[in-house]
């Protein structure tokens, strides 16, 4: 019987089981799909706003294994700085990371919770940390137009009445959409907070800004004139920055017509002479003297040009490392540039108004000579004004003048070391740098509009004799042919 009844039974199974699963396909994973996606989107929006139990619960056990770290890192009584990452969330509830630079986690904490983030997870920034250790941080010297426009908010917002830490505050939150310059904002109000004066904040950012501007705000703490002294700093700034811009406009015309002048005597070598020397080769003409040289130097050219591209393209890299690495070649280098005639002026005048204007500057600021000398020694990256900067360290240091390091040196021009003996006779060395500062940046720019304005059509004038002289003779054997068939 229940063989008989076995193929009814499997039917019915059959369909049975047929329309479950239509069910399922066409009802309930739609719907479970759909619900899904509902619960993640409301579990999404109630997750910026409030957080679930389970949520609380673990971040409640996060932040009191955080306390336990922190105890141990305080027991531990380590000082140097780490990058930690950090979670937490603000006064809103949102959720809010970030990474900064912290002695330990108990500092890092008290900040953030100051700055109104309940904190419940910090770790450490592994790769971060690895790139500080060998020496790959990821903080790098701000540029001068950045440091321009910082040094005049900081001195707006002073003069308005504000405090350093709310001017600090101010514009870490205008930086919101800049994480870079958010992140130096907050490690400068972090080095505030724990008590450092603000020219210790500075130098704690590593790179980011110059010795100069820290030690011009040391003694400016000191003397009580910050406000003053960071809107001389603007100015010195907006100055150097303008001297320097000159300088590349001096440097990049002539290389530009150089680049130009060599490009057009690569086409004509590679691609117009050939042409010449397949008529010649046709007309069975005898070329000789400077014709032949040109069309034998053409021929060359043509045969090797991706090995001579190569080459060139190796000397220059070579020389560029050699000029970054070796002091000595960077030393030769210079020194030549220096020795050019007119263009070498600029250089010099540029180095000495760079160099007068700083000095000036830490002078009036009462920064010790030695210091100011060390100070000095790294704004430049002349290798020359570098040794004589040395020179009078050492001079300092064994009770000589300054002014002795400067006599009789190729490279400074006898009213800059007259002056510099005048100031140290009438105690007014600062001022007197000052002027001298004044008198070499009317120089530089005297030099550099000269050299913009006579540059240009000779260096016309050059190419167009050195191109002339080279068509032309391969042009004069073209007369003969002329002849021939006259």
């Amino acid at each position: 019987m229940k063989v008989l009844l076995a193929p009814f039974t499997f039917i019915i199974s059959f369909i049975k089981h047929f329309f479950i699963g239509v069910k399922f396909v066409f009802f309930d994973a739609w719907y479970n799909l759909i619900e899904y996606y509902q619960d993640k989107n409301n579990f999404k929006k109630r997750e910026q706003h409030v957080l679930s139990l389970d949520e609380r619960n673990r971040i409640q056990l996060e932040k009191q294994e955080l306390m336990k770290e922190m105890q141990r890192e305080i027991n531990s009584r380590k000082v140097s700085k780490d990058y930690y990452y950090y979670y937490g969330t603000d006064k809103t509830g949102k959720k809010v990371k970030g990474m900064m630079s912290a002695t330990n986690k108990m500092t890092l904490h008290n900040f953030l919770a100051n700055e109104g983030i309940d904190v419940y997870q910090v770790k450490k920034a592994g790769m971060a940390n690895f790139l500080k250790k060998i020496g790959l941080e990821q903080e790098h010297e701000m540029s001068t137009k950045d440091l321009i426009f910082w040094l005049t908010q900081v001195c707006t917002y002073l003069k308005a009445g504000l405090t350093l830490n709310d001017t600090i505050h101010i514009m870490m939150e205008q930086a919101s959409k800049d994480k870079k310059k958010k992140r130096l904002y907050e490690a400068i109000s972090y080095e505030l907070t724990l008590g450092e004066s603000f020219s210790k904040a500075l130098e704690n950012q590593g790179k980011v800004f110059p010795p100069l501007l820290i030690n011009m705000v040391k003694s400016a703490e000191a003397t009580g004139e910050i406000i003053k002294t960071l809107d001389d700093m603007a100015n010195y700034y907006t100055e150097i920055d303008k001297t320097r811009k000159e300088m590349i406009s001096a440097i990049i015309y002539p290389a530009i017509l150089l680049i130009f002048a060599i490009a057009i005597l690569t086409f004509i070598m590679v691609y117009v002479i050939p042409e010449f020397i397949r008529i010649y080769d046709q007309a069975g003409i005898v070329v000789s003297g400077f014709t032949l040289t040109i069309i034998n130097i053409s021929k060359y050219i043509t045969a090797n040009l991706d090995v001579i591209l190569l080459f060139a393209f190796l000397v220059i890299i070579v020389l560029l490392l050699l000029y970054k690495k070796s002091k000595g070649v960077r030393r030769a280098i210079q020194s030549f540039g220096m020795h050019i005639p007119f263009f070498g002026k600029i250089i010099i005048y540029h180095e000495l108004t760079l160099f007068t204007k700083t000095f000036a500057g830490l002078l009036r600021n009462s920064v010790y000579i030695t210091s100011s000398m060390e100070i000095l020694s790294n704004i430049t990256n002349n290798e020359v004004y570098k040794d004589i900067m040395m020179e009078t360290i050492s001079n300092i240091a064994r009770g000589e003048k300054i002014s002795k390091s400067f006599y009789h040196k190729w490279c400074i021009p006898d009213a800059c070391y007259y002056m510099i003996v005048t100031g140290e006779a009438t105690g007014e060395l600062s001022l007197m740098m000052e002027k001298v500062a004044s008198y070499f940046n009317d120089l530089h720019k005297s030099r550099v509009t000269n050299l913009k304005s006579f540059l240009e059509p000779i260096m016309i004038v050059v190419l167009a004799l050195i191109v002339g002289v080279v068509i032309l003779a391969v042009v004069i054997p073209m007369f003969s042919l002329y002849g021939q068939i006259g």
